[in-house]
C-alpha cells in the first residue's frame, strides 16, 4: 500500500521534472553563459556519491595548470551568512580557493568572476540546475544503487527521470570499487543505452589519514585492528562504513544521522554515553561531521574524522583531454 501511496507522488514529481527539463531543451527557458568555461559535478539521485571528493580533484587539477578556479554552489542547508558542512570541508581541504554560496547560481557566478578574478567555474551538486550553461557536465552514479530503484523520488531515490542522464558529458561510476568488473560492465551497458554520447569513468574513494579537529594527524593503520565506533550524517552511510571496514579497523558500533545533520548538545551528549557504553579506542567521523564541532574527544574517547581522496580506475586519460580542451580558450 505504501509505495502506491508513493507511486502516485512520484507522477506529478516526475511531470515535473519533465517539464521543467522540456523548457530548457527547446529554448523556452533561459540559460546564462557567464563567460568563463563552466564544470559541473553532480547527482542523477538523491544521497551522497562522492561529489565532495572530485570537486576537490577538479580544483586541484585546475591548480596545477596554473588556472584559477573558484567553487559555486547552492549552499543546501546552511543558515543565512554562514556556509554548510560541505564547504566547510571545501575549504579545509582546500585553502584558499573561494567557494561561493548561494541559491541564485548565476549571481554567484557572476560575483566569482568579477570579485575573484576566476578562470573556471566548479558548480557542485548542480546537474539539475540548469540556468547556468556549463561546458561539461560529470555526472557520478553509486556504484550501490545507480538508477534509484528505477523510480523519481518519492518512490524511489532518482531527482529525475532517468533519461535527463543524456545530458551528461561524463558519467562516472563512484565507489566502483565496490563491484566485480562484470557488474562494472552491466551498468556501463545500460549507461551506454542512455547516454550513448557520455564518456565513461570508474572512481573510488581512498581513505588517506585521520585528522582531529584541531589539525593534529594519524597514519591510518594506528587503529587497524582495533575495536572503534562510527558516526555520520551522509546521504549515504553505506560508503562510509565500507571505507571504515576497508582499514581494517573492527567496528564495534556505527550510529547513523540524517544527511547535513546539524549537530547540537543533546546529540552530542548522547553521542558520548553511547561511545562510554562501547569497548572501543575510538570514535570516527567523516570530515563533513567533523567541521560542525571542535571536538578532539568525546566520551573519553578520542575523536578523528577519515580523509577521503578520489583515486580514478578508468577514465582519467579522456576526463583529462575533456578538461584540456575548456582550457585552450583561456590559454
Amino acid at each position: 500500500m505504501l509505495r502506491g501511496v508513493f507511486r502516485i507522488l512520484e507522477v506529478p514529481y516526475t511531470w515535473a521534472g519533465r517539464w521543467r527539463n522540456r523548457r530548457y531543451d527547446t529554448g523556452k527557458a533561459e540559460t546564462c553563459r557567464v563567460g568563463v568555461p563552466v564544470v559541473s559535478v553532480g547527482n542523477l539521485t538523491l544521497g551522497g556519491t562522492g561529489k565532495t571528493p572530485m570537486v576537490e580533484w577538479l580544483v586541484r587539477w585546475f591548480q596545477e595548470r596554473d588556472t584559477r578556479p573558484v567553487i559555486v554552489s547552492r549552499g543546501y542547508g546552511s543558515k543565512k551568512g554562514s556556509q554548510n558542512d560541505e564547504a566547510l570541508e571545501l575549504a579545509q581541504r582546500l585553502p584558499g580557493v573561494p567557494h561561493l554560496q548561494n541559491p541564485n547560481r548565476v549571481a554567484a557566478a557572476q560575483e566569482a568572476i568579477a570579485a575573484h578574478d576566476c578562470q573556471v567555474i566548479v558548480l557542485d551538486d548542480a546537474f539539475q540546475h540548469r540556468r547556468i550553461a556549463r561546458d561539461l557536465d560529470i555526472v557520478l552514479l553509486d556504484a550501490l544503487e545507480p538508477f534509484g530503484f528505477g523510480h523519481v523520488f518519492p518512490r524511489g531515490t532518482l531527482r529525475e527521470p532517468i533519461a535527463g542522464l543524456q545530458r551528461a558529458g561524463i558519467v562516472a561510476l563512484s565507489r566502483a570499487d565496490l563491484l566485480e568488473p562484470p557488474e562494472r560492465a552491466e551498468i556501463r551497458e545500460q549507461v551506454e543505452k542512455l547516454a550513448p554520447n557520455a564518456l565513461w569513468m570508474e572512481v573510488a574513494h581512498t581513505a588517506k589519514a585521520l585528522i582531529s579537529a584541531s589539525g593534529r594527524q594519524e597514519p591510518l593503520d594506528s587503529l587497524a585492528g582495533k575495536p572503534v565506533a562510527a558516526f555520520c550524517g551522509l546521504g549515504n552511510p553505506a560508503g562510509f562504513r565500507h571505507t571504515l571496514e576497508a582499514c581494517g579497523y573492527e567496528l564495534a558500533g556505527f550510529c547513523e544521522f540524517p544527511d547535513h545533520h546539524i549537530y547540537c548538545e543533546p546529540d552530542l551528549v548522547a553521542l558520548a554515553k553511547w561511545v562510554q557504553s562501547l569497548d572501543v579506542e575510538a570514535l570516527l567521523c567523516t570530515g563533513k561531521d567533523l567541521v560542525k564541532f571542535d571536538l578532539d574527544e568525546l566520551g573519553y574517547r578520542p575523536l578523528w574524522a577519515l580523509t577521503v581522496g578520489l583515486e580514478i580506475l578508468a577514465g582519467r586519460e579522456e576526463l583529462e583531454g575533456r578538461l584540456d580542451s575548456l582550457l585552450q580558450g583561456i590559454r
